[in-house]
């Protein structure tokens, strides 16, 4: 049976934390260089860490070469544990979820890896918190590139080395994201994309920007892995 690599996207796909990852990048960044709210007015959605930092780092005037800039990963990092374990309201694993892990991570048809702009131990810290680390094996994280559509081919390297068949390219590739930066990602490769309405963008919005396959939320455990394992049309 031929395999295809699921790539998932963290926030507003699989997990809401109740705004953790924002709160702590602002307050690692007020510690580090004085700055209060210095995310305000960046747009976080579907970015990798390291474009969303630079952005921030750019709009208050703090040369990126500042030793500081070098702390600020493991600062937000510590914040952002304190953020996801106080964290109430709007924290949940999000609807379907927890069962099309289940149903793809038992098929030896499909592999299961992430595709996130977190860095790789945020992305932990935010599954770890809800017990869904241990369903991927792999993938590519935002320290990996800049910008996210340079992130498919570091996914599929790394899958192939933890045991993805070395067959396997781009085109049986099926990202699950939430955001039009996701839509975008897959499209620049040829990979399939699943969109989900979970996050901060309407299906209007992402069918608007070019996907194919969207759910309102993945309720219908059945339909959704019909539409990732190309059986389907949504």
């Amino acid at each position: 049976m031929t395999q295809q690599l699921v790539l998932f996207d963290v926030d507003g796909t699989l997990v809401l934390t109740g705004g953790a990852g924002k709160r702590g990048m602002t307050r690692a960044f007020e510690a580090l260089f004085g700055v209060p709210d210095a995310f305000t007015a960046i747009s976080l959605a579907g970015r990798t860490d390291t474009s969303i930092l630079a952005d921030a780092l750019e709009k208050h005037g703090v040369p990126s070469a500042s030793s500081d800039v070098a702390a600020f990963r493991s600062r937000y990092l510590d914040y952002l544990r304190e953020e996801v374990a106080q964290a109430t309201g709007g924290k949940r694993v999000l609807p379907g979820i927890l069962p099309l892990l289940e149903t793809l991570d038992s098929s030896r048809r499909s592999f299961l890896g992430l595709l996130t702009g977190n860095y790789t131990e945020a992305a932990e810290v935010k599954l770890a918190h809800f017990d869904l680390w241990r369903y991927f094996r792999c993938g590519a994280f935002g320290e990996d590139a800049h910008h996210r559509n340079h992130l498919v081919p570091i996914a599929l390297d790394r899958a192939r080395a933890c045991g993805l068949s070395p067959g396997i390219d781009a085109g049986r590739v099926v990202i699950v994201g939430d955001t039009p930066r996701d839509v975008a990602c897959a499209h620049a490769h040829g990979a399939r994309i699943v969109a989900v309405a979970t996050g901060e963008y309407s299906s209007g919005e992402l069918r608007a920007a070019g996907a194919e396959v969207v759910f309102k939320d993945f309720s219908d455990t059945s339909a959704v892995l019909a539409a990732i394992t190309g059986t389907a049309t949504i």
